[in-house]
């Protein structure tokens, strides 16, 4: 396995990725029925990609995990989103986010997230980024963030609906190199 920066030939395997990974993260949060969500979300995901390779996306990174010239995953790395910004305040001193992680189900469980948090960590590590968010509103990869990543920085209690919690983590850059 390799982690590159896509080209343009990767976008429509990349938006692949999205697109399966997206619908069934959704699903196994008893959440397929939210189509138009799930539709947003892709459609939002395939813009940034796009922007990116074209180069127009300048303040935003994206890598991809080829397996056998296939993308299997990707991550991004750019300005903190809406629900960071919503649940923050203005002093929250992380420098963007890390988000934007997909890894399709049937190559999950290989530690191919680790190797792309991995990778994006050492480019942020580059680029002079100290200190970074991610967040998640998923119950699944919440577990795994707190594994990973520890106590969350914030919940965001309710934030989706009764018991469906939001969590925000803050990250220094130097504690994962």
């Amino acid at each position: 396995m390799i982690i590159i920066k896509p080209l343009y030939t990767h976008i429509e395997a990349t938006c692949d990725v999205y697109a399966i990974s997206i619908r069934d993260a959704f699903e196994k949060e008893g959440l397929g029925h939210l189509e138009t969500e799930i539709t947003s979300e892709i459609a939002y995901k395939r813009e940034l990609l796009t922007a990116f390779v074209a180069g127009g996306e300048t303040d935003r990174l994206i890598l991809i995990a080829l397996e056998d010239e296939k993308v299997i995953g990707t991550i991004s790395y750019g300005p903190c989103g809406k629900e960071i910004c919503t649940c923050t305040d203005v002093d929250f001193p992380a420098e963007g986010e890390l988000g934007g992680l997909y890894v399709l189900p049937s190559a999950q469980g290989r530690g191919i997230g680790s190797k792309l948090i991995h990778a994006m960590i050492g480019e942020m590590h580059l680029m002079g980024v100290k200190q970074f968010a991610l967040d998640s509103g998923y119950t699944r990869a919440q577990k795994r963030w707190i594994h990973k990543f520890g106590a969350p920085y914030l919940v965001a209690n309710d934030f989706w609906g009764p018991d469906l919690h939001h969590m925000i983590w803050l990250c220094q850059v130097a504690d994962f190199l």
